[in-house]
């Protein structure tokens, strides 16, 4: 049993009932930073250091309630002094007999997930989301100007293109951001259960309704829900849906009560509702009901110039993740990712930088046969050329002149240089340089 905890890569640790430490497996020796021998027989407050030690005890808890706890946030002080974000289990321990001799509290470290987070916020990303194409920077602005409505929004876009991240940034500039946003996909329950789902039902209202149950609705009240596929939505459905967006009114499924609620809601579809409309399957003032703001996210095939950003972007995240370096993208990798397709769209892109993150040796550059075999096929990895003066080394008062004499239009400055244009551009990020010329 020893060799198998300390195989785990979360932190287990187990006390007797009056909270003496009785076992410790080696991933909390290394996130508590103390020896197994150090730790054992001492008071596991004086040991774990967490918030929760003072008043709240989560093995106390567990032993009093007979309630096991669940994934439950806290934080521990680490080797160095620093507070280590956490999530953790407790759970009685007992003997043979099944009597209670203890608890057992298993905990993860959540720092990572807090640094790739606050990486993300800083970023220069736009809630989360990349990119400088004027498709999308005319979406960033749509946002903010809406932040100060309650109007509903319909956010279209194929599979892949970040539908989700749009309705999260809209919800967090909005008014709305502090009450509650959840989130529904329309074409995951069947229709029974989609209603049930959104709306509630009371005991008895079909086979399997052994109490009363709230709704999505009525849970978001004051806040916003997000209805994904809303294409897929049946057309019972969609009457229901129509009579809370004109009213604010439904009732729960086996009710005649009429409950009022106060919710936003935000659409999202990656099917051609026009043409749902036009054979009905979709509710024609159902939909101009809903699109008070529409959005159309591109295809990523169009907006071409947002995939070094997104490369560098994801790069950096899986760096992070990972715990690994990647050097440098060589040119050819660059144009094949920009030449590529991508009918998965930033979904599949971010899918390739990870798949290549994880094959890369330390410090290697990202070069084609990194790539999935798919994208890589008939292409072979180039062989390293010497950097010619006045290319990869020009330097930042050249490379501005040039940029400013061909009005900031990189591909005719990689043409001057006899360089690829991801040179230019990767040349510019690594000085700094990162004036955009409206005109390019």
């Amino acid at each position: 049993m020893k060799e198998i905890l300390d195989s785990l890569g979360e932190g287990v640790f187990t006390v007797d009932k009056e909270f003496r430490i009785t076992f410790l497996n080696r991933a909390a020796e290394r996130m508590l930073g103390v020896k197994r021998e150090e730790a054992v027989g001492r008071f596991c407050k004086h040991v774990l250091k967490s918030h929760y030690c003072l008043d709240q005890c989560p093995i106390a808890r567990v032993l009093e309630s007979g309630a096991n706890l669940y994934d439950r946030p806290s934080s521990i002080t680490g080797e160095d002094g620093r507070m280590i974000p956490i999530r953790l289990n407790a759970a009685i321990l007992r003997n043979g007999a099944e009597e209670a001799v203890g608890g057992v509290v298993s905990f993860r470290d959540l720092s990572l997930d807090a640094e790739v987070r606050e990486y993300l916020r800083h970023e220069g990303a736009f809630h989360g989301m990349i990119g400088r194409s004027k498709g999308m920077t005319e979406i960033f602005d749509l946002i903010l100007d809406i932040k100060e409505s309650n109007a509903p929004v319909v956010i279209q876009g194929e599979t892949g293109t970040g539908k989700e991240l749009v309705a999260n940034a809209i919800q967090s500039t909005s008014r709305r951001h502090h009450e509650r946003f959840v989130k529904v996909n329309c074409s995951s329950l069947p229709p029974q259960l989609l209603a049930s789902e959104l709306f509630g039902h009371t005991k008895g209202a079909f086979t399997d309704a052994v109490k009363d149950r709230i709704g999505r609705f009525e849970f978001a009240d004051r806040g916003t829900i997000f209805l994904d596929e809303i294409g897929d939505m049946p057309l019972p459905m969609q009457a229901q849906l129509l009579r809370v967006l004109q009213e604010g009114t439904f009732e729960r499924l086996g009710e005649s009560a009429t409950r009022k609620v106060d919710v936003r809601i935000i659409a999202a579809t990656n099917g051609d509702i026009h043409s749902a409309m036009a054979s009905g399957a979709f509710r024609n003032d159902l939909f101009y009901r809903l699109s008070v703001v529409p959005i159309k996210v591109p295809p990523l095939r169009e907006r071409v110039e947002d995939i070094p950003f997104l490369v560098q972007h994801f790069i950096k995240k899986f760096e992070l993740l990972y715990k690994k370096t990647m050097r440098d993208i060589h040119d050819s990798t660059m144009d094949l990712l920009m030449q590529w397709p991508w009918p998965g769209n930033v979904r599949e892109l971010e899918n390739v930088v990870e798949y290549a993150l994880v094959r890369v040796k330390p410090d290697a550059a990202f070069c084609v046969c990194l790539l999935p075999p798919a994208m890589r096929e008939g292409k072979r990895c180039p062989q390293p050329k010497d950097t010619k003066p006045g290319k990869e080394v020009i330097d930042s008062n050249t490379l501005t002149h040039l940029l400013e004499e061909h009005r900031w239009n990189q591909s005719r400055v990689a043409q001057v240089l006899g360089v690829n244009r991801t040179t230019v551009w990767r040349r510019m990020k690594n000085l700094g340089i990162d004036k955009v010329n409206p005109q390019c």
